[in-house]
């Protein structure tokens, strides 16, 4: 029999590991503090104007936070995100968008399926019944997923595949659901009929959850069928049991991080 293969760990676990430093932002309303790899940024435009940084690359101050688009848009509208932004950015003369949380959204979305169109064009994503079948047969799939419009016939028979090339029988593991159709994935990868995919690279795996795991928290969809090769992977990227701000609280860059300040 062959010898399972052990969890996979995240970028954060494997950094962890190798003594590398993980930057963490600290929660303005709570004073919490969570990777900021599990969190959105918010960047302040040098026309005052609050806009999605989902990237955390933009130059200039920002805030992060943790909160669902509901949330979100919550605390927008009680007056908290601002007040929360105020102190995180000494300031409060910035504007916030009403759009915000749909701005969020889309962004979160397209950094999604670029990661994926990225992961596509390097060889690390497959896509095709038979190819996905094989593969996790072999016990090369590190993630599965389905567009929504997937047959649920067809997602089941790939992930039984899945948990018989992982000798996993029985635990239930499944693919993650995504909320686009098999027309906007095959637009974004640039193939004719994307309707399931598989990643067959570690690394890539957690690159392309990173993204989901963040869009998928902030869209308030359904985790429970996101699993991989271990379901530690997921909540320790960002999942509901280790994500600090799923309690819905905004993050500076301004924390114990001492060599991240506000630039990105």
């Amino acid at each position: 029999m062959r010898t399972p293969r052990n969890d996979q760990l995240s970028q954060t676990d494997r950094a962890g590991k190798r003594g590398d430093h993980v930057p963490e932002r600290r929660c303005v309303v709570t004073g919490e503090v969570a990777p900021a790899e599990r969190l959105v940024r918010l960047a302040l435009g040098p026309d005052g104007t609050i806009a999605p940084d989902v990237l955390g690359k933009a130059p200039g101050r920002g805030a992060w936070i943790g909160v669902s688009r509901a949330d979100l848009e919550t605390a927008q509208a009680k007056g908290k995100l601002k007040g929360g932004l105020a102190r995180a950015l000494h300031d409060s003369s910035f504007t916030i968008p009403d759009d915000l949380g749909a701005s969020i959204e889309a962004r979160l979305q397209r950094a999604t399926l670029d990661r994926l169109g990225l992961e596509s064009r390097s060889g690390t994503l497959i896509s095709g019944n038979e190819k996905i079948e094989q593969a996790a047969r072999r016990g090369q799939v590190r993630l599965l997923l389905h567009a929504s419009d997937a047959g649920e016939d067809g997602r089941k028979k790939l992930a039984q595949a899945w948990r018989v090339g992982e000798e996993d029988e029985g635990s239930g593991r499944e693919g993650v659901i995504l909320p686009v159709d098999r027309n906007t994935l095959s637009m974004a990868l640039g193939r004719e009929n994307a309707v399931h995919l598989a990643v067959t690279d570690p690394r890539a795996a957690d690159r392309v959850l990173a993204h989901l795991s963040r869009w998928q928290f902030f869209t308030g969809w359904s985790r429970d069928a996101a699993n991989r090769v271990s379901t530690n992977d997921f909540r320790s990227a960002g999942g509901t049991d280790s994500r600090k701000a799923g309690n819905g609280t905004a993050f500076t860059d301004s924390d114990t991080d001492s060599d991240a300040s506000d630039a990105y």
